[in-house]
């Protein structure tokens, strides 16, 4: 096995185990009922330096973690249908990931910073998009429940969303171009 291989195991091992204790650590912090996924940065930093592959590799992952979430805190949805939460728990998980390594890789030539920032974004964007999709396509008794009575679609994107996407999105626009950066510096040899 080459050094370049060893690398990019060890790289992707960390990678992981960052993706997995910040998921768990996600858990904790709340704006209502719903955590912040704070384990975006590191998915779309894998994306950057490991391309498309590592970054579906790290979003399958975090799909695998919210899964085992789902299952020990009895999530609404893992209840209403097992096989549908977990196949839409790894499929948000891998496209984000995909996603955002296709997009830094063929933007990255044109500008490093715009391959991160456009990353940054639509990992978020994939994620979140798909869990909405899957709330209202396939979930959409159990969301009438939770609902209450308000319509589905404000209760969805406003209430559950809402602020919770906004602060993910945010966090991701700050932190993984910076780390993106750090990194690719780092790697390079530049100082």
């Amino acid at each position: 096995m080459n050094k370049r291989k060893v690398q990019t195991m060890v790289g992707m091992a960390l990678f992981a185990a960052i993706v997995v204790v910040l998921q768990i650590i996600g858990n904790y912090i709340r704006i209502g009922n719903f955590s912040i996924s704070l384990v975006l940065v590191p998915i779309i930093v894998g994306a950057a330096l490991y391309g498309p592959a590592g970054g579906a590799f790290l979003g399958g992952v975090f799909g695998i973690v919210v899964i085992i979430d789902c299952i020990t805190v009895g999530n609404v949805l893992w209840i209403a249908n097992p096989v549908a939460t977990a196949i839409v728990c790894m499929l948000k998980g891998i496209a984000a990931g995909f996603v955002s390594g296709v997009l830094y890789k063929s933007l990255f030539k044109k500008n490093h910073y715009l391959g991160a920032y456009v990353s940054a974004i639509a990992c978020p964007l994939v994620n979140t998009g798909i869990f909405c999709a899957a709330l209202l396509l396939i979930f959409k008794d159990t969301l009438s429940e939770l609902a209450g009575g308000t319509n589905i679609f404000y209760y969805t994107f406003v209430v559950m969303i809402g602020i919770n996407f906004l602060i993910e999105l945010a966090v991701n626009i700050v932190f993984a171009p910076a780390v993106v950066s750090v990194l690719k510096m780092a790697r390079s040899g530049k100082r």
